[in-house]
């Protein structure tokens, strides 16, 4: 999935490019003077996590009796979700801007956590999964480097910090992430200046730059069988690729 976003985002850009060859008549050809301008912005992102496993460690059961067990935690996939929000961009000089776009990224992460421990009739590590609903409210601040326009086209970079809130997580979640994290985040994408408004299709890569796994957690929780699946992880890191069309 992650490899057809990029693989379609890039032939947006080749297709831009080749059309750009030949002189023609600009559309909005005072847009990029304006020193402040609004937009908004749909799209849709992957999320993944990141775990650090405990690895093996001793749990004591109602009995006293202590045992080892080892619980490897990962999320199996990259997961997709879609994103909206608005824009400010600030006009500094003719090829930089500043931006700030805040935004929500709703998704769900699907957790898996094999139990090397216990294994099942067929000799196999027994698994749970969790549906980890996620749901952010971002406000992104970028600095975007651009190329000078031709024609109708206009290739950009882009480098930024994007503070996050996660707004969702239970109690009787098994793994349960904090309220706050921030993103290191980086980009391409290309103006499109269309008659009555402007097109941006980008594609940006975010990285968490702490850990974002409530490790408080496990004091909440009530089911004294799932604390091990809990206690599986010591640190997650947060990854998203988001591919993203603003109007402006």
């Amino acid at each position: 999935m992650k490899y057809r976003i990029i693989i379609i985002f890039s032939l947006i850009l080749l297709s831009g490019a080749l059309r750009a060859q030949d002189q023609k008549v600009q559309n909005r050809p005072y847009t990029d003077l304006r020193s402040l301008h609004f937009g908004v912005l749909v799209g849709t992102h992957l999320q993944d996590l990141e775990f650090v496993n405990r690895g093996p460690q001793t749990i004591t059961s109602a009995d006293g009796t202590q045992v080892e067990q080892t619980i490897v935690t990962d999320q199996d996939r990259w997961d997709n979700g879609f994103t909206v929000g608005v824009l400010a961009e600030l006009r500094l000089n003719t090829y930089f801007q500043f931006r700030v776009a805040p935004a929500m990224y709703f998704g769900t992460r699907h957790i898996m956590f094999h139990n090397l421990t216990q294994l099942d009739n067929n000799g196999n590590p027994t698994e749970k999964t969790q549906e980890l609903k996620t749901a952010y409210i971002s406000s992104a601040l970028d600095i975007i480097a651009a190329a000078p326009r031709m024609n109708n086209h206009r290739p950009y970079v882009l480098v930024g910090i994007n503070p996050m809130i996660n707004l969702s997580g239970k109690n009787d979640d098994i793994v349960k992430l904090k309220s706050y994290d921030t993103y290191l985040e980086f980009g391409v994408g290309c103006d499109f200046y269309l008659p009555f408004f402007k097109l941006r299709p980008e594609l940006k890569f975010m990285y968490g730059l702490t850990n974002c796994l409530d490790t408080k957690h496990v004091n909440q929780m009530r089911n004294g069988e799932l604390i091990p699946y809990t206690n599986s992880v010591t640190e997650a890191h947060s990854k998203i690729i988001a591919l993203t069309f603003h109007f402006e």
